[in-house]
C-alpha cells in the first residue's frame, strides 16, 4: 500500500513538473516568459506611448515570440501607469504595475517607466525581489542612478538590496540640461526665465539648466514651479513678458501644459524663443500651442527616428517597416524603445541558454552586461556599471510648418 502511494506521489510530481513547464507536445516550449510594460496610455504622453508600445511589439515580431532555443515562449503585456483621474502617469498605479509584477514569477523583466516620477517608486519594489530587471526607454533624472545633479540619497535609497537593477537607454539630464543652456548661449540669448511643472523629471532638468546657465554668463531672470492644475496662464504670460527675458526654458513634460503657457506668453506680446527639453519634444504639445508652437525649440537625449534612419542601416530598415504597418511617423522615444525591448530579449536568450526557466538574477546580470550593443541608433554602446548608456549624443529641433524638424547634432 505504501509502495503505491509513494508511486502515485511520484507520478503526480512528474506531471506537475510538466505541466508547469509548458508541455504541449513536439515544438512546445518548455517554459513562458513575460515581459511587461509599465507606460502612460492615456493624457498627454498617449501619443508618445502609443507609438512606443508599436515599436516594443515591432522588437518582439522580429525577434519571434520564443527564445534563440526554442525553449521558452515570451509573452509581453503592456500595462497602463496613468489614470483618468490624474490625466496622466498616477503614483498609486505605477505602485501597483511594480507590486503585480513582482508577484508574477513568469515576469524576468519590466519596460518602462516613461516619466521619472514614476520610476523612482517602482524601483526599489522590483529591487527587492530577485532583483527584478527595469530597461527604461525614456528616462533622465539624474537622480535614478547617480550623484551628480541627484537630491540627498539618491541614487542609494531606490537600491534597498544594494543591487542596481534599474538601466536606461538614453543619456540622463545632467547632460541634457547643460547642453540646453550652452545651446541657448551659442544661438545668442542673452537672458532666459526658467519655468518647471514640479515634478522630479521636470525640476531635475530645469534645476540643472538654471546651474549652467548661470556658470556661462546667461542672466536668469526668474525660475519658478508653475500650477500644473491650471488652464489660464495669462497672469504667468504678462509677467515673463515684462522681466524682458529673451528665452523661456520650460523644464516639464507635455502633460503639464506647456503648449498653453506659451500661448499665453504669445497673448501677453511676448516675442521671445520658447523651448525645453525633451519632455515638450512631443506632437500633443504642439497641438496644445496650435500656432503659437511655430519656432518652438526642444533638445531630446539622442537622435529622433529620421536621423538614426540616416546613421544605421538597421534604424533606416526599421524606420521603413513602421512606416509600412502604422502609416505614420514614430515619435522620438518609439525608437529607443525598439532598442529596449531588443536589449531585454537578447539577455532573455543568453539566459535560457544557462538554465530553463530563466532566473531574475541572470537576467539583471546579463542586462547589466550589455556590452558594445549593435543596434539600431548609429553607435555600437554598452551601459555602466550604474546602468546608464554610453552614448551621450543629444539633438536640437525645432517646431517647423507644424512639426518638429531636426536641426543638428548637440554636445
Amino acid at each position: 500500500m505504501n509502495r503505491k502511494l509513494i508511486m502515485f506521489g511520484v507520478l503526480a510530481l512528474v506531471v506537475a513538473i510538466v505541466a508547469g513547464c509548458g508541455a504541449g507536445g513536439p515544438g512546445a516550449a518548455a517554459c513562458t516568459v513575460k515581459v511587461v510594460s509599465s507606460l502612460p496610455e492615456q493624457g498627454g504622453a498617449k501619443a508618445q506611448t502609443d507609438t512606443m508600445l508599436n515599436a516594443i511589439n515591432q522588437a518582439l515580431a522580429d525577434h519571434g515570440a520564443k527564445t534563440k532555443d526554442g525553449k521558452c515562449a515570451i509573452t509581453y503585456l503592456h500595462w497602463d501607469d496613468a489614470s483618468a483621474t490624474a490625466g496622466q502617469w498616477d503614483p498609486a498605479v505605477e505602485t501597483s504595475n511594480a507590486n503585480k509584477a513582482v508577484a508574477d514569477s513568469q515576469v524576468v523583466a519590466y519596460l518602462g517607466t516613461y516619466n521619472s516620477g514614476a520610476a523612482k517608486l517602482s524601483i526599489p519594489i522590483l529591487n527587492q525581489a530577485g532583483p527584478l530587471v527595469m530597461v527604461s526607454p525614456a528616462n533622465t533624472y539624474p537622480g535614478l542612478t547617480k550623484t551628480n545633479g541627484a537630491a540627498e540619497g539618491e541614487p542609494a535609497k531606490y537600491y534597498p538590496s544594494g543591487v542596481r537593477n534599474y538601466a536606461r537607454v538614453v543619456p540622463a539630464d545632467d547632460i541634457q540640461g547643460s547642453v540646453g543652456a550652452r545651446w541657448y548661449k551659442d544661438q545668442g540669448l542673452a537672458s532666459v526665465y526658467i519655468l518647471d511643472d514640479q515634478q522630479l523629471y521636470g525640476k531635475g532638468v530645469a534645476d540643472v539648466f538654471e546651474a549652467e546657465a548661470k556658470k556661462i554668463g546667461l542672466d536668469v531672470k526668474g525660475h519658478e514651479g508653475i500650477d500644473t492644475k491650471a488652464t489660464d496662464y495669462s497672469a504667468l504670460g504678462t509677467k515673463i513678458n515684462e522681466s524682458g527675458a529673451a528665452a523661456v526654458y520650460f523644464g516639464g513634460i507635455e502633460s503639464n501644459h506647456p503648449g498653453l503657457v506659451l500661448k499665453a506668453l504669445r497673448a501677453a506680446g511676448w516675442k521671445g524663443q520658447f523651448g525645453g527639453p525633451d519632455g515638450i519634444f512631443t506632437t500633443s504639445v504642439i497641438a496644445e500651442a496650435g500656432s503659437d508652437a511655430e519656432g518652438m525649440i526642444a533638445t531630446a537625449g539622442g537622435l529622433p527616428p529620421s536621423e538614426i534612419a540616416k546613421a544605421s542601416e538597421a534604424g533606416k530598415k526599421w524606420l521603413e517597416a513602421y512606416q509600412a504597418k502604422f502609416k505614420s511617423d514614430p515619435e522620438f522615444y518609439a525608437t529607443y524603445s525598439y532598442e529596449t525591448m531588443n536589449v531585454i530579449l537578447a539577455a532573455l536568450d543568453r539566459c535560457t541558454a544557462k538554465a530553463v526557466p530563466p532566473t531574475r538574477a541572470c537576467m539583471r546580470d546579463e542586462v547589466f552586461a550589455t556590452k558594445d550593443f549593435n543596434g539600431m541608433l548609429g553607435a555600437t554602446w554598452s551601459f555602466d556599471a550604474n546602468g546608464d548608456t554610453t552614448l551621450s549624443t543629444m539633438s536640437g529641433n525645432v517646431v517647423k510648418d507644424g512639426k518638429w524638424s531636426f536641426i543638428s547634432p548637440l554636445k
